[in-house]
């Protein structure tokens, strides 16, 4: 996959190695610093990490006790360099104003075109792709990093494909433009014009990016392999696997986990055993505190002794435990409602905002930014994890931290609490994951809003979107972005589509095209331990059909076989290779208004002159074709509102 012609065009078009040319750029009081500043004699160190990584650390302090420090890491596998800056005062008073702090530099290519996402606007409209001409600045809508701007994205040059992303868990922007050297990139906070107080830092996004001297196909599969080669996470250093979850939430009607109980937990998870399901994880969302059936009253993270009093969490965990499964418990560090304990018993940790009325808003925003508030999260969130053996951190983030931070910041300090919130963010995961080898972190902030570059270096986002759960189409536009940038990721088998067909008060119950629907290396079952037997009687026959699946989806390539369009009248159909094995499966779905009754597959990346054997989900019909014959297609008929999927594999 990776050739010297990629390296080649890495060396070609990144002008960023002399000191000179480093990507840095801020205004410092009445100076235009650009590139590495001549008065910060630089002492240049260079580490290995890990294997296949080297970085290149350059430091220097002005004359006034501004520290400088840049990061660059290098891949010697892939085509990949990646840049971050830290500012830090040293000196015993304020800096000067610190302005527009970015990265900034030039690619050696005379023209390009952007091609990029609006990341998850949690309406019908996310996770749409365009493609626009230069100039172009773009940036997400509020304090999260994926609402209205993907911090992923490709420019397409002369010389080959650039995949570039941006790692900030608050708001960014980009800026891109034609100079005469080349394409100007620049990416920093989007507010930033702050001193900083002694001993605090100020950090640049990270930038990231891969330089790929062929297709897109080929430009998607290298950055696929190089995010499961050195992104992401292995937790206690083993790769992670598809994994099944399960979870009993709506009890008594009520919403998430608010009615959730020892008591019924454990009774489900019986059930499901009882009748031959057994999750890889269970999942317990929000609600499990004291809440009053409301979820959204965070901010008291201890569980409900009513509704958990025996040993509270544990006798669920260690039920868990027995059977080799892990347990995933939901959080909201960051939000804490009026009159919670966070609230209550700290609120000098608390931000606060006025409503458009003039009324205080209920929510308050935890300030990560403060390290006796970040230590202290630290340090309980640590306690419940240990106490109660949770495997999977669940964290979730449900409103627009960015009026918090602008209502609380002076004129000479715009910026800085979000940076310092930032950084704590980080801070926090980064001692969570320390103190539990092991332990994995979900990343959600109301679904898909925040998951940049240096979050999915801690985390994976199984809950990826809170739109759509059982609108299909909707599904495969939303799966497409995240094969291409994310590829670790969960979804739900949820059916919309029969809205009647339900069990007790489980509505929206799967069928056999909604698993297909919901292929993905992570997957949710939403068939309720009550189902009768012929839902789990499906559930036990498609399980295993998704979890054989999903092994392809993280050690294969991804071909895109169709486009996509999020319409009910169209096929949608991609394709998980494996070079190494000559091996893989294809996915054809036929949505719900679909008038056509047969579908070309045309499958890619085969050996022309190699036999491969086609075969479909249940045995019961095989097939043996050339890699040319595949290549030129094969006709399947499929009926609307079905689906298939055949592996293959090389015979010959």
């Amino acid at each position: 996959m990776v050739t010297s012609q990629d390296f080649a065009f890495m060396e070609r078009a990144l002008a960023w190695r002399a000191l000179k040319s480093l990507p840095l750029c801020f205004q410092y009081g009445a100076r235009l610093i650009c590139g590495w500043p001549s008065e910060a004699t630089p002492t240049i160190t260079k580490t290995q990490p890990e294997a296949h990584v080297c970085q290149t650390t350059v430091y220097g302090v002005l004359a006034d006790g501004l520290e400088i420090r840049m990061e660059c890491v290098e891949y010697t596998d892939f085509p990949v360099v990646e840049y971050i800056v830290f500012l830090t005062n040293r000196s015993a008073t304020d800096s000067q104003l610190v302005d527009s702090l970015c990265l900034k530099g030039e690619i050696t290519e005379k023209s390009a075109e952007l091609i990029h996402g609006n990341g998850d606007t949690v309406r019908p409209d996310g996770y749409r792709w365009q493609r626009d001409a230069l100039p172009l600045a773009i940036s997400p809508v509020d304090g999260t990093s994926c609402n209205g701007a993907f911090p992923y994205m490709r420019l397409a040059t002369p010389g080959g494909l650039i995949n570039l992303a941006v790692g900030w868990p608050t708001q960014w922007e980009a800026r891109f433009a034609l100079g005469e050297q080349g394409v100007q990139i620049s990416v920093g906070q989007k507010r930033c014009h702050t001193v900083l107080r002694p001993g605090e830092t100020l950090r640049t996004p990270r930038l990231t990016l891969q330089f790929c001297a062929g297709e897109e196909n080929r430009a998607t599969n290298l950055w696929r392999r190089w995010y499961f080669a050195h992104v992401l996470p292995r937790p206690a250093g083993q790769p992670l696997r598809p994994l099944l979850c399960l979870h009993h939430l709506g009890c008594d009607g009520k919403p998430e986990a608010t009615a959730a109980s020892e008591e019924n937990q454990l009774h489900a998870l019986r059930e499901y055993l009882r009748n031959g399901l057994q999750p890889d994880v269970w999942w317990l969302d929000a609600g499990w505190y004291p809440c009053d059936f409301v979820w959204t009253y965070t901010g008291t993270w201890i569980p409900d002794t009513a509704r958990f009093p025996r040993g509270l969490l544990r006798p669920i965990s260690n039920k868990l435990h027995q059977h080799g499964m892990s347990f995933l418990l939901w959080f909201e560090p960051e939000r804490a409602q009026a009159g919670s304990w966070l609230a209550e018993n700290h609120p000098e940790w608390m931000l606060t905002r006025h409503l458009p009325d003039g009324a205080l808003d209920f929510d308050r925003l935890v300030n990560l930014g403060d390290p006796a508030c970040c230590d202290a999260l630290i340090d309980h969130v640590d306690a419940l994890i240990k106490q109660y053996r949770i495997g999977i951190y669940r964290q979730d983030f449900n409103f627009n931290p960015a009026p918090f931070w602008q209502e609380n910041e002076a004129p000479n300090r715009i910026g800085m609490l979000e940076n310092l919130h930032g950084q704590g963010y980080l801070r926090y995961w980064d001692a969570l994951l320390a103190r539990n080898p092991g332990l994995l972190i979900d990343s959600c902030a109301s679904g898909g809003r925040r998951n940049d570059m240096e979050t999915m270096r801690r985390a994976v986002p199984l809950h990826y979107t809170d739109m759509g759960y059982g609108n299909h189409p909707l599904k495969q536009l939303q799966h497409r972005q995240m094969f291409e940038w994310i590829p670790y990721f969960r979804a739900h088998n949820m059916n919309w589509l029969n809205p009647d067909h339900t069990y007790g008060t489980e509505k929206y119950a799967p069928d056999e095209f909604s698993y297909y629907a919901a292929l993905a290396p992570c997957l949710t079952d939403v068939t309720p331990y009550f189902a009768p037997p012929e839902a789990f009687a499906l559930a036990r026959r498609m399980q295993p059909i998704w979890r054989r699946a999903a092994e392809y989806m993280l050690s294969g390539d991804y071909y895109p076989l169709t486009d996509c369009r999020a319409d009910s009248r169209d096929f949608y159909a991609m394709q998980f290779h494996c070079a190494k094995s000559n091996e893989g499966f294809a996915n054809i779905v036929s949505n719900v208004c679909n008038e056509e009754n047969a579908f070309l597959l045309r499958l890619q990346a085969l050996e022309p002159q190699a036999l491969y054997r086609l075969a479909d989900a249940g045995d019961t019909q095989t097939m043996e074709y050339t890699g040319a014959q595949l290549a030129d297609g094969i006709s399947v008929s499929i009926a609307a509102h079905s689906a298939i999927v055949y592996f293959y594999q090389k015979i010959g």
